[in-house]
């Protein structure tokens, strides 16, 4: 047929025998093993495989490797011959591609702009040969050139992909013209009335256009050519995916869109004359056209922070037409095309991950500059350092995790009870523990039981913060539970025994006994009858019958100092855990200690421990009434990561402006949460209280610091 013909025709100019025939032998298996395959619009399906072979041999620029795979990369898609027989017949080159391709052919992006970054992430951490993503841009470019045979719900789907995925990505490669086709033509069937008025509108003035760019730049060459400067033009005109972007985005009608035209004037000339060069240049143009002051950007005197260096400027011709005109040496446009500010850079494309637009920026400087294409493999040698892995859930959720994720995190990822209640799953239809760590592209099903519970262990299995903070909290809630359990069966209890005791005394005596620091813990052995019954009841008869808190040997614990509970490292000392895990306490409300203050604890009767600050109000009175429930109590000695609530109150001068310098101090400056805050002014005098989340006692001590250097303020405070 016509379309192979022409195929072989074009690869043996352009290859050597050896790799013609490898192609030849490849295409023949393809058709073959095609055969009876259709298209939606009833031709043979191996021509897809073959249009697409042609863009990348002529229109990319690939070689053999490259052809041969994408040849070949349907025929191992649908089964019909395995990547491994490729790679015997072709070559591993070649069965790697092929796997690379399946692989991203597996992908079905949801139609969701939400999750379009985490699809492209995806798609360039499969292409580890980086001829496997270039060859699925050609793949993508046939299947759009086709596209108007397909059902129109396909149409819209492949398009939304398309113009969100595939044509960012040839972008950020420099393939700006793969890029430019696939926006058009998704354009064309997402919004076929705009997309058939503009080009409409364009095919119009095609000829008067390109008159009129000719006679826009005849002077100014001119005057170049008269001057010396050494120059190089190009013009376009906006692609129609680029024309329909700026009507709407400047609610235009395509006549007053202002840069239709654009004049790109690069300088050849020394680094020392840059400057001077290119505002001569702005200087011809403007001798010869009026420039809009409005659209003028000089990134040549201030660069942008990229290292962006150009001139822009709009200018008006008599006729009142306007042309965008940017001006740039040599050494700029090779910076803005492939250095720190590539032009996707510049242009704000939004992307995947810092790792995924390295590799791109990478790959595509070597796809500029490789004189021998099929060394791109050999030459691209910086691995795609993605640190991150994507996971589907059966329906096709896309779900981005931490590399070393296991299956229990994904199931906290999908929802907390979800996670609560796993008990295992199936990663690819395989079943598998929750400790199955997932790779990319995985499809993941979660088996749950509602007698699970998560367990101490999990922590070990888990690395995502969502799901060890979730899980630490169950914890503390199932321990909390079976405290409040214990508590209860004590109660009954030492009321059957007829003791006279009452619940604070039990606790006092089975802590001495069992040599434990809190009730927390007393409660917990009963609750989970790690001690019988009977051996406590013999213990509370004998604390009971030896006088109770009389007994020298079951002596209530001394209330300590101030000073002892603040520094006491003994063992009656309560060791606050800053994650709150295996202490049953509260922080007391009237008071309010944060990470860092001295402390001591108070036994409550029905609501474990409460934590006070030793300068609580309420200190005096709880030492003097009930010495023997105050507890001598400390922080852990570690770096908080907690989140605990201070209310600050700050009093300066009614001046304008005061309030906004003390919140954007706390937020901007010191990067902490305000939580709530109000502000009042009477007599000349502004006050205002916040409540702030901190760490710790010493970054309360620090925003108090802050807040008295700024100007007016008076006075600044904790209030608990």
């Amino acid at each position: 047929m016509s379309l192979y013909r022409d195929f072989l025709t074009r690869t043996r100019a352009a290859f050597s025998d050896a790799s013609y025939n490898d192609i030849r032998r490849a295409l023949h298996a393809a058709v073959r093993s095609l055969a009876g395959q259709k298209r939606y619009d009833g031709t043979p399906f191996v021509f897809h495989s073959v249009k697409t072979a042609q863009i990348v041999a002529d229109e990319i620029g690939l070689g053999r490797n490259s052809v041969v795979a994408t040849l070949l990369h349907d025929v191992a898609r649908t089964g019909l011959m395995s990547p491994e027989q490729i790679g015997r017949e072709y070559g591993p080159q070649c069965e790697a591609i092929v796997r690379g391709l399946n692989n991203i052919s597996e992908v079905d992006p949801k139609t969701s702009t939400l999750q379009a970054d985490n699809f492209r992430e995806l798609i360039v951490s499969y292409s580890t040969d980086p001829r496997v993503i270039l060859i699925k841009m050609a793949d993508r470019l046939e299947v759009m050139r086709a596209l108007e045979s397909f059902p129109e719900l396909k149409r819209n789907k492949k398009s939304w992909e398309t113009l969100n995925l595939y044509s960012q990505l040839a972008h950020k490669l420099g393939l700006y013209a793969v890029k430019s086709e696939m926006e058009d033509l998704s354009l064309k069937y997402l919004e076929p009335k705009e997309y058939d008025h503009i080009v409409r509108k364009l095919s119009e003035g095609a000829g008067e256009r390109e008159r009129f760019i000719a006679g826009f730049v005849q002077p100014v060459e001119e005057r170049l050519r008269a001057l010396g400067i050494r120059y190089k033009l190009k013009s376009r005109t906006k692609s129609v995916y680029s024309i329909w972007r700026k009507m709407r985005k400047q609610k235009v009608p395509f006549e007053e869109v202002y840069d239709l035209f654009a004049i790109r004037i690069i300088i050849d000339c020394p680094p020392a004359e840059e400057k001077m060069q290119c505002w001569s240049v702005y200087s011809v143009v403007t001798d010869f056209y009026t420039p809009n002051p409005d659209r003028m950007r000089d990134w040549i005197s201030i660069p942008k922070s990229n290292g962006y260096e150009s001139l822009h400027t709009t200018v008006v011709t008599p006729e009142g037409r306007w042309v965008e005109v940017q001006i740039r040496t040599r050494r700029m446009d090779e910076v803005a095309e492939r250095g720190v500010a590539a032009h996707w850079r510049y242009k704000g494309v939004g992307g995947g991950g810092l790792g995924s637009e390295q590799w791109l920026a990478r790959l595509r400087e070597l796809v500029e500059t490789a004189s021998a294409t099929e060394t791109i493999a050999e030459r691209f040698d910086l691995a795609l350092s993605s640190r991150e892995v994507f996971v589907f859930t059966p329906t096709g959720d896309l779900r981005k995790l931490p590399e070393g994720a296991t299956l229990l995190d994904f199931a906290f990822d999908i929802h907390s009870n979800l996670g609560a209640m796993c008990t295992g799953g199936k990663v690819n239809g395989r079943n598998v523990s929750m400790r199955e760590r997932l790779r990319n592209g995985d499809v993941v099903e979660i088996a749950t039981s509602r007698s699970q519970r998560p367990k101490a262990g999990w922590l070990d299995v888990v690395v995502t913060s969502k799901a060890k903070a979730k899980i630490r909290q169950i914890l503390r809630e199932d321990e909390a539970r079976n405290a409040q359990l214990g508590r209860e069966e004590l109660e009954r209890k030492v009321k059957n025994w007829k003791l006279p005791l009452t619940i604070e005394e039990a606790v006092t005596a089975l802590s001495k006994h069992y040599k434990i620091k809190t009730g927390f813990e007393v409660y917990a052995l009963i609750s989970e009858q790690r001690v019988p019954m009977a051996e406590v009841k013999e213990v509370l008869a004998r604390y009971a019958e030896n006088g109770g808190a009389a007994a020298p040997e079951i002596q209530p614990r001394r209330t300590k100092t101030e000073g002892e509970a603040a520094s006491s490292k003994g063992d009656d000392c309560l060791v606050i855990d800053e994650t709150l895990k295996n202490v049953d306490y509260k922080l007391a409300r009237c008071c309010n200690p944060i990470y860092g203050d001295p402390v001591f604890g108070f036994v409550t009767i029905h609501n474990g421990i409460t934590i006070h600050r030793t300068d609580c109000p309420n200190a005096a009175r709880l030492r003097e009434l009930y010495p023997y429930r105050v507890l001598s109590a400390r922080w852990r000695a570690t770096s908080s990561s907690g989140a605990f609530r201070a209310t600050i109150r700050v009093q300066g001068d009614d001046v304008p402006g005061l309030a906004g310098r003390v919140t954007d101090l706390i937020s901007q400056e010191l990067k902490l949460n305000i939580r709530s805050m109000s502000f009042g002014a009477q007599r000349g005098v502004m006050e205002g209280q916040l409540s702030i989340e901190v760490t710790s006692a010493q970054a309360v001590d620090m925003v108090l610091y802050k807040l008295k250097k700024v100007n007016g303020v008076t006075r600044a405070f904790r209030v608990n």
